[in-house]
């Protein structure tokens, strides 16, 4: 008797030191997460995905890039989605290897996969990209399945033309992440559980089901800038950035039949995973219902994509920018509005990341989008600060800031302190009107390109409204305030 109650007390121990080590939402305050027992957020700037299926590519490098960049987090997808050379335009794309380069988890056979043998050869270096990650503190984000942008469907495993297992091969792209796909969906979901088995020792990482469900199967797409007609987009090819592009119902029923796969598996497994679903470009309220999603995560998002949806108690992420010029202020000023909105979760696609560039240096890539290891610093710069703040209290706050004269301001709060992100419109200061509880404060501020400390200095407030002044100078910047010792 003793000795079986030893043993249960044992399990008990090592169950609940595994729910402890694994990625989860931190369970003061859902809008974070926590990894190993400590609060965190998730910031990354890393290459296009293709790190475990391009052979060419050396991750080791890659990881420890985003280890010493000060970052955490990385994409991966796992081979239903992978791109050919010219794909979107970008020139140097990891996620389109040269086709003997290209390492995918069914086994090939001469010139066709059959889909219900596992290429050994793809999970080995799965598994080992997956420990050097957990070595290094990076957090993965393994995407399962994509979009196939139309075209794209035709050269993929699921398509009947490229496997020795019947699956249609007259199938319409946007029905192909459905449930009504045919045979396919028996084939999705032995890959899904055969991921969610090789990864479950692993604690750090997260399920993402799709990327970018809504480029197919639309149901509704909005306008989104109601000042300017998708027909004013001169350019052809780009009205999709003036809509909202809603997934259709059909993809969300497939979505949830995955999830419960992901649950079902789990439930035979010692660990318990996050899982994500990519919601819309930009912002929109979230209609999902489903119980098993703890991530919301959008792409070229605007703040407003979490104010929306700050309600759900969910961490919502921005883990896809690009189509925004090369500029690293662009990308910087996207990052800071979006985490001062109460966001959890920011990862860039950077283009500085290439095979041969592992160490993300390429400034020469051409794509749309941008990244360069000065950026990256930038980017560590937003991670340690939030991560000074107390995450288990902090959210967003702009009723204590009552105006900003000549900034755009963001701001935030938590149990001690109250922080504002500002963008200057000039280099003259910017004036800002607060209302805090009577006391002395101190006030810290600080240039988030370099984390310089441009001032610190006491002030004594009234308890009434009060206007602070910013440093001089054009660039943005974040204040501190918090009482006075």
């Amino acid at each position: 008797m003793k000795k079986s109650l030893s043993l249960l007390i044992l399990l008990l121990v090592l169950a609940f030191t595994g729910i402890a080590q694994t990625l989860t939402l931190l369970p003061q305050n859902p809008h974070y997460f926590q990894y190993k027992g400590k609060p965190l957020v998730v910031v990354g700037s890393g290459e296009h995905y293709g790190a475990v299926l391009n052979l060419d590519f050396d991750y080791d490098t890659y990881l420890t890039t985003l280890k010493n960049d000060g970052l955490n987090t990385t994409r991966l997808f796992t081979g239903a989605y992978y791109e050919r050379p010219g794909a979107f335009g970008i020139e140097k794309n990891t996620l389109a290897p040269a086709e003997e380069k290209l390492v995918l988890p069914w086994k090939k056979l001469e010139q066709t996969y059959d889909l219900t043998q596992w290429n050994d050869a793809f999970f080995s270096r799965l598994e080992d990209f997956m420990n050097k990650a957990q070595q290094r503190g990076i957090i993965v984000e393994i995407t399962l399945f994509s979009a196939y942008y139309g075209a794209g469907w035709a050269y993929h495993p699921f398509h009947g033309a490229n496997n020795s297992n019947n699956t249609p091969a007259d199938l319409a792209p946007q029905l192909v992440n459905t449930l009504n796909n045919g045979s396919i969906l028996g084939f999705q979901e032995a890959y899904t559980r055969k991921l969610v088995q090789k990864l479950n020792a692993f604690d750090n990482f997260y399920f993402e089901i799709q990327n970018e469900p809504w480029a197919e199967g639309k149901d509704t797409a909005l306008v989104w800038n109601d000042y300017l007609a998708a027909t004013d987009l001169k350019q052809p090819g780009n009205q999709w950035k003036n809509t909202l592009e809603i997934a259709s119902q059909a993809s969300a029923e497939w979505h949830k039949t995955v999830s419960g796969w992901i649950v079902d598996e789990e439930k035979k497994l010692p660990k318990k995973h996050l899982i994500s679903h990519n919601i819309a470009n930009f912002k929109l309220p979230v209609s999902i219902s489903d119980p098993a999603i703890s991530l919301y995560t959008f792409h070229y998002a605007s703040p407003e994509a979490v104010s929306l949806n700050y309600g759900l108690n969910k961490v919502i992420g921005f883990n896809e920018t690009g189509f925004a010029g090369k500029d690293d202020q662009t990308y910087r000023r996207q990052a800071w509005r979006f985490m001062m909105a109460g966001g959890g979760l920011f990862n860039h696609l950077d283009y500085s990341f290439s095979v041969g560039s592992e160490a993300g240096t390429d400034l020469t890539n051409n794509a749309p989008g941008g990244g360069s290891p000065a950026l990256r610093r930038q980017f560590k710069i937003l991670k340690n600060y939030l991560e000074s703040l107390q995450l288990s209290t902090l959210q967003p706050d702009k009723s204590w800031l009552i105006h900003t004269q000549g900034a755009f301001a963001y701001g935030m709060r938590d149990a001690g302190q109250w922080i504002a992100y500002i963008e200057p419109l000039l280099a003259t200061p910017a004036q800002l009107t607060v209302k805090l509880p009577a006391g002395t404060y101190q006030l810290v501020w600080t240039d988030v390109r370099t984390g310089e400390v441009l001032s610190t200095e006491k002030k004594k407030l009234p308890g009434s409204e009060f206007q602070l002044e910013s440093p001089a100078g054009a660039s943005d910047k974040v204040v501190r305030i918090q009482p006075a010792l």
